[in-house]
């Protein structure tokens, strides 16, 4: 037993340490940042409090560490924290009128922009609305309507802010959206920079209270660490002012975005501003490295036989492999790690191919260098040749939930339902964590297993052969995912010495029904032994 007042103490029904074999305990102690102790009964740990001592004592609850969300988007939750809320939206005129009265006071000539984690086929309409439908909404401000991270839809005035004609080419991995009438509005993946490039910068102060109340989103719904896979260079300075100023709610692992990049001198240059950011102190904030996109998403990743609804597109590779070898050659010699969005099986196929050929220039490469993100689509053969590989997969069951009906369309029935094959991934022995892939899927702890424990998605359950256990769902945002950072020693169980990290549930989250589980909040989530959630 350790001596001396704990900060901290927790009773509970059931105290889930994720300890191999270790029966649920019933009192936890903690002092700073760190647990000291455990306890199997209720007032096994009352000699650790004292008068400065918080006590929740909640006898029918269970605790869990917090959930890491490995693959997310911090960046955008924050910057859109402020943002028109369309993801409200109920159909494409509500979806406008959000706008016509946000332009009604903003300023003439000032961006609207909106957030992103909404699906136009799952309005009633099921398509994006155009820019000439933006134009009605205001012609005096150019109009920024974002959906997920590979698409965007802006009206005439921002079109004309950026030089966008019917004759501007399709950039190389990217597409302007076309009909008689020239530009729809619509851009995808590499297309959307020519755009966004002209978007003002928010004030620091601005960016750093939309991380504020982002991070304390994430954390009311269970989750301690994100992996933001998708963070400009630039925006490394804000999460430190964030972090240094107490506004970061949860622990933040940063992947560098080389998205839009296409060549290996580019990706040196952004490895050159990232030096700076090698050594951070403390657990809260890190770079865990670089991220790059192989394929498209929904709409264009690149698969192996042709798409439902145009049998001659295949989707897209966003650079030639051999370039992407060179570049990812490039990030591993300067000792970062590489994560690569790969989601169509054709992408998975060539980034298997890539990170094969890196595995040889680099034998003595540690565990949990090469990630693939996503590997949405894949059969048996490609999971038996990532696990000999040992490559990590971050799967994304939320994002399943939101785009079923919309994948349906461009991949067709059979192949949405194979997506994220959590139970065959685990059966094969691979590295698996869980994510939300926000904002095209819906953050949450919960929300995540429930989705990996019945398959349901926006068009009923989908693939219930894919299925894992409650168990193995929490472990992929828990023991599997401290796995993958490199931090089992630190945090992803309750015993002394590792971060007091923990969530509090008052529905023990390992017996409760698919029904429960569903929209299940915790009480209570502590970080760092930092209550930083109380419902």
């Amino acid at each position: 037993m350790t001596s001396g007042a704990a900060d901290l103490v927790v009773r509970a029904g059931a105290i889930h340490t994720l300890v191999p074999g270790q029966p649920a305990q019933r009192a936890l102690a903690v002092r700073g940042d760190r647990i000291v102790a455990v306890a199997d009964t209720p007032n096994g740990l009352d000699e650790l409090i004292g008068d400065g001592t918080e006590v929740i004592d909640r006898p029918a609850a269970a605790v869990l560490p917090t959930f890491d969300d490995t693959h997310t988007h911090l960046i955008i939750a924050g910057n859109s924290a402020h943002d028109v809320p369309v993801h409200l939206a109920r159909d494409i005129p509500e979806l406008l009128a959000m706008i016509r009265e946000r332009a009604g006071r903003t300023p003439p000539g000032e961006w609207i922009r909106t957030t992103a984690n909404w699906q136009e086929i799952n309005l009633p309409e099921r398509r994006f609305p155009t820019a000439a439908e933006l134009d009605t909404a205001t012609v005096d401000h150019p109009v920024y309507l974002m959906r997920g991270g590979h698409n965007v839809v802006v009206n005439h005035r921002a079109l004309e802010s950026a030089g966008l004609t019917a004759d501007t080419p399709d950039p190389a991995g990217g597409h302007l959206g076309r009909d008689a009438d020239g530009l729809t509005g619509l851009l995808q993946d590499n297309a959307i920079p020519l755009v966004a490039r002209l978007l003002p910068a928010a004030t620091p102060e601005q960016r750093i209270d939309g991380l504020r109340a982002a991070t304390a989103d994430y954390a009311a719904k269970g989750i301690g660490l994100v992996r933001d896979a998708m963070v400009p260079v630039d925006d490394l300075g804000i999460l430190y002012r964030a972090q240094q100023q107490g506004a970061l709610g949860v622990r933040v692992r940063a992947m560098a975005s080389a998205l839009g990049l296409a060549d290996a001198d580019s990706v040196d240059a952004l490895l050159d501003r990232l030096e700076q950011w090698r050594y951070l102190p403390g657990p809260w904030l890190s770079v865990w490295g670089v991220k790059f996109g192989l394929d498209g998403g929904i709409e264009a990743g690149a698969t192996r036989d042709p798409y439902a609804c145009d049998h001659s597109f295949f989707g897209y590779l966003t650079w030639k492999p051999d370039e992407l070898t060179e570049a990812m050659d490039r990030v591993l010699r300067r000792g970062w790690r590489v994560g690569t969005h790969a989601y169509g099986d054709r992408a998975v196929e060539t980034l298997l191919d890539i990170y094969a050929e890196l595995r040889q220039r680099h034998p003595a490469l540690p565990a949990g260098a090469l990630v693939m993100e996503h590997g949405g689509l894949t059969d048996a053969a490609l999971r038996e040749r990532a696990v000999r590989l040992g490559i990590p997969v971050t799967i994304q069951q939320p994002l399943l939930h939101d785009v079923a009906r919309i994948e349906d369309t461009y991949w067709g029935p059979e192949r949405v339902s194979s997506l994220f094959p959590a139970r065959q991934w685990i059966d094969e022995g691979a590295l698996v964590t869980g994510g939300s892939d926000y904002p095209v899927g819906s953050y949450g702890a919960m929300r995540s297993v429930w989705g990996m424990v019945t398959r349901q998605t926006v068009t009923g359950v989908r693939g219930p052969e894919h299925a894992i256990t409650v168990p193995e769902a929490i472990a992929l945002h828990t023991t599997n995912s401290v796995a993958l950072l490199g931090e089992s020693e630190l945090r992803g169980a309750l015993t002394p010495g590792r971060l007091a990290d923990l969530t509090v549930w008052d529905v023990d989250p390992t017996v409760a029904t698919p029904e429960e589980l569903a929209d299940l909040q915790p009480a209570c989530t502590v970080i760092g032994g930092r209550i930083v959630h109380r419902a």
